[in-house]
C-alpha cells in the first residue's frame, strides 16, 4: 500500500484526528477492517457488523501495532485516532481518496451473471501486458471493494475490481469509490429481484456507474443482451459492443458490434473453440473453461484488451491461459469422478449456464442443486422454468434439497420421466442418499444460491 499521513486520511473521511501530535506525519503502511489483520503502522476501522463490533477490538489492536483506529466513538487513549460519524462512509472515502492517489487505470465489472468469471478473463488478458490487481473472492460490496483498493500498490498498472449490488444506488456508492476508466456490463438477468422489482430495475441500477466514470472512459456491453443493446450514448460517446455473430437483437439501436465470435465448437469439459473478430481482424482461439457462456466472458476480455492496447497474440494468450476459483465452474477431477463446483451462488440464468456445461460431460451425468434465492414474487416459476430446462438437456440424474427446488424438480418429472429424481428437505438429508449413490465415471454438478452452502456439498463428494 502507498502510505498515506493520518492528517490527510482524516480530512478524506471528513473526520477529527486525535491524540497524534507528531505522528500525523506518519503513514500508514496498510489499513483493515479485521483485528486480527493488523500489523505495524496499519490503520484499523472499527466496522459495526451483524455478528461483532469493531470497537471491542480497540485496544487489541493498539496493542498490535496500530499505527491509529477510526471510530464512531471518542476514545480515552493518547494514541491517535480519527473520530467520524460513520465508519462504514469513512471506509468506502478512504478508499476513494487512496485510489485518487495511484497512477493506474481502472476496470470496473458488473451485471446480473458472470461478473467474477469475466473478471478472471479480463485479468488474465490484461495480465499479458500490465500488472494487474483484482478483486479477491466475492469482495465487491461496499466493505468488500475498498478493502480490495487498500491492497493495490504503486506498481500496479491496472484494477480490475468487481462491484455487486442488490439495490438501488448501492451502485452510485460503489462506483463513487471506485470510478472506471472502463465500465463493462455483462448482462441484465433476473438476480435481487426483491429489491430491484424487474429487470428494466435492474438495468436501472447497474447503469448507475454511468454516472461516476473518469473523463474519456470507455463504456463495454454485451449487445446480445436485449436491455443493454438499447443504449446508444453514454456521456455523448458510443459503447463498444460485443456478441455472439452480427445479428442483433430487435430493440437494438447501436450499429455493428465491434467485437464478435464465430465458427464456436463446444469441446465439452476441455472449453471452447472458437475465432474472435475485432473490427476487420480475426484470430483463433480456445477458453479453456467449460460452458459456451465463457464466450462472452472472453469476448468481453478482448473487448477490454483492446481498449488498453493489447495485440491480439496478447489477448489470445490471456483467454487461453484463464482459469476459474472455487465456486465458479471450478472443475475438479477426483480420481473416480468429475465435480463440476459451481456452488457460490445461483440465480435461473447461471442455473441454466451450468446445466448446459453437465449436459457436455461423458457418463452419467448427475445435477445436485438447492434453492435459487431473492428472485421475488416470481421465484417458484423461475424454478420450474429451469427445470423445464434441465429436463430438455436430458440429465441423467437429479439430487434437490430446499423448499423452491421441489418445484424444479416437478418440471423434471413431468417432462422428462426418464431422468431419476431425488427430492429433500434438506441438504445434509439431500448427502445422505448421495454420497453412497454416487459411483466411478459420474459427471456431477453442484448449484445453489450461497445461503444454501452447498460449498459443503462439495467437500464432502471430493474427500469420499
Amino acid at each position: 500500500m502507498k502510505g498515506m499521513t493520518l492528517d490527510a486520511m482524516a480530512k478524506a473521511c471528513h473526520g477529527r484526528l486525535f491524540g497524534a501530535n507528531t505522528l500525523q506525519f506518519l503513514n500508514a503502511q496498510g489499513i483493515v477492517i479485521d483485528s486480527r489483520m493488523v500489523q505495524e503502522d496499519y490503520v484499523f476501522v472499527a466496522i459495526k457488523g451483524e455478528r461483532t463490533d469493531g470497537h471491542a477490538y480497540i485496544e487489541q489492536v493498539y496493542a498490535d501495532g496500530a499505527l491509529a483506529v477510526v471510530t464512531e466513538q471518542p476514545l480515552s487513549v493518547s494514541k491517535p485516532y480519527i473520530l467520524v460519524e460513520s465508519t462504514r462512509q469513512a471506509l468506502k472515502d478512504l478508499a476513494a481518496f487512496y485510489l485518487s492517489r495511484l497512477d493506474l487505470k481502472v476496470v470496473g465489472i458488473s451485471g446480473s451473471v458472470g461478473k467474477t468469471s469475466t473478471k478472471e478473463i479480463v485479468s488474465s488478458v490484461l495480465s499479458q501486458k500490465y500488472k494487474v490487481h483484482k478483486t479477491e473472492g466475492n469482495y465487491n460490496n461496499e466493505i468488500g471493494l475498498p478493502l480490495t483498493i487498500f491492497k493495490i500498490s504503486e506498481e500496479h498498472q491496472v484494477a480490475v475490481l468487481e462491484m455487486g449490488i442488490s439495490d438501488f444506488d448501492e451502485m452510485h456508492r460503489l462506483a463513487s469509490v471506485s470510478r472506471p476508466d472502463i465500465a463493462l456490463l455483462t448482462n441484465i438477468g433476473l438476480s435481487h429481484l426483491k429489491t430491484l422489482g424487474s429487470r428494466e430495475g435492474i438495468l436501472k441500477a447497474k447503469t448507475e456507474m454511468f454516472d461516476h466514470l473518469r473523463e474519456q472512459a470507455a463504456v463495454i456491453l454485451n449487445g446480445d443482451d436485449d436491455l443493454l443493446s438499447t443504449i446508444a450514448k453514454v456521456q455523448g460517446t458510443a459503447p463498444v459492443f460485443y456478441g455472439i455473430g452480427t445479428e442483433k437483437p430487435k430493440k437494438a439501436v447501436y450499429g455493428s458490434k465491434q467485437i464478435y465470435a464465430s465458427d464456436i465448437t463446444n469441446l465439452g469439459l476441455k472449453g471452447i473453440q472458437l475465432k474472435i473478430h475485432i473490427g476487420d481482424e480475426c484470430f483463433a482461439t480456445r477458453i479453456p473453461i467449460p460452458g459456451t457462456h465463457n464466450v462472452y466472458n472472453a469476448l468481453a476480455a478482448a473487448a477490454v484488451g483492446r481498449q488498453l492496447g493489447l495485440t491480439n497474440d496478447e489477448i489470445r494468450a490471456g483467454i487461453e491461459t484463464a482459469r476459474t476459483i472455487d465456486g465458479r465452474t471450478n472443475l475438479i477431477e477426483t480420481g473416480t469422478m468429475t465435480v463440476i463446483d459451481d456452488c457460490y451462488n445461483a440465480n435461473p440464468l447461471s442455473m441454466k449456464a451450468s446445466i448446459d456445461v453437465l449436459a457436455t460431460a461423458l457418463g452419467r451425468t448427475v445435477a445436485v442443486l438447492g434453492d435459487m434465492g431473492d428472485l421475488g414474487e416470481n421465484e417458484r416459476a423461475l424454478h420450474y422454468e429451469v427445470g423445464c430446462h434441465l429436463a430438455a438437456k436430458g440429465i441423467d440424474i437429479l439430487f434437490c434439497a430446499g423448499t423452491l427446488i421441489q418445484e424444479l424438480a416437478r418440471a423434471v418429472k413431468e417432462h422428462n420421466p426418464s431422468c431419476d429424481v431425488h427430492v429433500f428437505a434438506t441438504r445434509d438429508d439431500m448427502l445422505k442418499e448421495l454420497l453412497p449413490f454416487l459411483r466411478q465415471g459420474d459427471s456431477v454438478l453442484v448449484k445453489a444460491s450461497h445461503f444454501m452452502e452447498f460449498s459443503e456439498v462439495v467437500e464432502e463428494i471430493i474427500t469420499m
